[in-house]
């Protein structure tokens, strides 16, 4: 009889656990010649080398499954062991699933050219109103990279505007002023990454989430980097951002042109950049529009107010 201990690297201990050890104990139901003890993520196994060399297979399939689909089940657990497809699959245009299995799929047609122009592209610019679905389709292409071990990293930024005068009334320390700002990102890779694991990949830099002014002086590398609210940057600080590019690394800009919150002296560094940027090969560029958006039916009527209030203003009479 030989010991051998097998350590869960990217699964989620809770996840391939399942509720009160549920899954555990399936396999140890489906495994009876092995001793199976699970603590943490290490997996001590006990039997002969035969059996031992079996579940290993049956080991790196669970996990694999398990950090795919963000869910596992005894029937999953019991297909992989019979060599059946387990009862999760992969439906077709899926990025990547969420916490709670379900898959995240582009909704709409610039959503879809969003995910292409990302197999072909180092450097994206995704633009349209609230709710269009730019950062977080963005977010899903880093984390499915990530998964895929395309890359090292995710890097994601925003530039705090309103922090020039308000950061110093808010309690705590840097890191805790900030994070308001940046809680949209945290949302969204909470929906796609189990918590244990977000908080690892945070803890160990994995995942960095950080102001615009905090990339000054680096180099990008194996990364997918993620610049939100670009419409808030000036001309410096997008030309910083966008020269931070190292190898490996693709980078994705998303901006509302119309939630630009800069002084009215300031121009939008993300104006200027499409402006610039329009002929450069290697670049995508994908323009997104109310019937892109998919929150609440509201939200488009919301735009669609605006954008008419807007259009009235601007064909007023000059008196």
């Amino acid at each position: 009889m030989i010991e051998k201990h097998f350590v869960l690297e990217e699964a989620d201990p809770v996840v391939f656990y399942g509720v009160g050890n549920a899954n555990l104990r399936m396999l140890r139901a489906l495994c009876p010649k092995l001793r199976i003890i699970g603590r943490d993520n290490v997996l001590k196994v006990m039997g002969s080398e035969e059996e031992m060399a079996d579940f290993e297979d049956t080991f790196r399939a669970i996990e694999a499954h398990c950090v795919r689909f963000n869910t596992l089940g005894e029937e999953d657990i019991l297909g992989i062991v019979r060599h059946n497809r387990p009862a999760s699959q992969a439906a077709e245009g899926v990025i990547v699933y969420s916490t709670g299995g379900k898959p995240i799929c582009p909704r709409s047609e610039n959503q879809r050219k969003l995910v292409d122009a990302y197999v072909d592209n180092d450097l994206l610019f995704a633009v349209g109103p609230a709710g269009s679905g730019k950062t977080y389709t963005a977010i899903a292409l880093a984390v499915r990279a990530l998964k895929n071990r395309e890359v090292r990293r995710i890097i994601l930024s925003r530039p705090a505007v309103e922090a020039g005068e308000k950061l110093g009334f808010l309690p705590g320390d840097m890191k805790e002023k900030i994070d308001p700002y940046l809680q949209p990102l945290y949302d969204a890779l909470e929906e796609m990454i189990p918590p244990t694991k977000l908080q690892e990949y945070l803890s160990t830099n994995v995942i960095q989430i950080a102001p615009l002014a905090f990339m000054r002086g680096r180099t990008l590398n194996d990364a997918v980097v993620i610049l939100d609210e670009a419409q808030n940057t000036t001309t410096a600080q997008i030309k910083m951002f966008l020269t931070r590019m190292g190898m490996n690394t693709k980078m994705i800009v998303t901006g509302d042109m119309t939630q630009i919150d800069l002084p009215a002296t300031q121009k939008s560094g993300l104006i200027e950049a499409l402006r610039i940027l329009k002929d450069i090969p290697g670049i995508a560029f994908i323009e997104m529009t109310k019937k892109d958006i998919v929150r609440h039916k509201l939200v488009t009527r919301i735009v669609e107010a605006y954008e008419r209030q807007r259009n009235e203003s601007n064909n007023q009479p000059i008196k």
